[in-house]
């Protein structure tokens, strides 16, 4: 599920091409949706400022990533599908919630509520990765997540505030390291919630090289499709 193109107001593409290559690694057959709603608003990402003359459309914005392969949101039924990934990117913050102005207090998309919310009940896993998975901590009642670590720990995690707002929408946060110094990959570990079936990982919610957060990703997704028994 797509919220746009571009991190700082859409989907973070980086996040994105790695669920969409792991998954594909996994032999994960993949339809991609967003909702058909604006945008909260448009970024200049050479200027990092936003683009006040200009609005886009959440879907047709999500296209680009999709190579115009895409549906709208309210066309996607669990029926259809064994699991269901959120990338991350402010686009989850701003397109798929209000999380970006309205913290512990925001509103999710309804569609987005809806998908969540049918998956869990078919006790289907959800994938989160980034700053997405305050989605699943205000929809699904004490949900446990990762966003990484609690603490900023002098930049390396400059979203660390997160973790706190997850406990506040009433999720639990799980503080999440490398893996052991020995291994030949270091990686970000993900989260399993086996009770959920949610599972997620902090991506570029740490300052760190890409390869490490394609891992992370790689990780989340291979959980994802252990959990759907296939």
């Amino acid at each position: 599920v797509l919220s746009g193109c571009g991190v700082y107001d859409g989907t973070e593409i980086h996040e994105a091409s790695a669920i969409l290559v792991h998954l594909s690694r996994g032999g994960a057959e993949v339809q991609m949706y967003a909702p058909d709603v604006p945008q909260m608003h448009v970024i200049d990402h050479s200027k990092g400022q936003p683009a006040e003359a200009e609005s886009r459309n959440v879907l047709v914005e999500s296209a680009r990533i999709a190579r115009g392969k895409i549906a709208s949101l309210a066309k996607l039924t669990t029926a259809d599908h064994d699991a269901v990934i959120f990338p991350g990117g402010f686009g989850a913050a701003k397109n798929l919630s209000t999380f970006a102005v309205d913290g512990k207090d925001c509103k999710v998309n309804g569609e987005v509520e809806r998908v969540l919310k049918d998956f869990h009940k078919a006790g289907k896993p959800i994938g989160l990765c980034c700053i997405s998975p305050v989605l699943a901590a205000k929809v699904l009642s004490g949900a446990e997540v990762t966003v990484g670590h609690e603490e900023e720990e002098g930049g390396k995690w400059p979203y660390a505030g997160t973790a706190g707002a997850i406990k506040e929408l009433g999720g639990k946060h799980c503080v999440k390291e490398h893996l052991p110094v020995f291994s030949l990959t270091p990686f970000y570990e993900a989260h399993v919630d086996t009770k959920n079936k949610v599972v997620t990982t902090p991506a570029f919610m740490c300052e760190t090289e890409l390869h490490n957060i394609f891992d992370g990703i790689g990780a989340m997704v291979k959980n994802v499709l252990k959990l759907t028994g296939k």
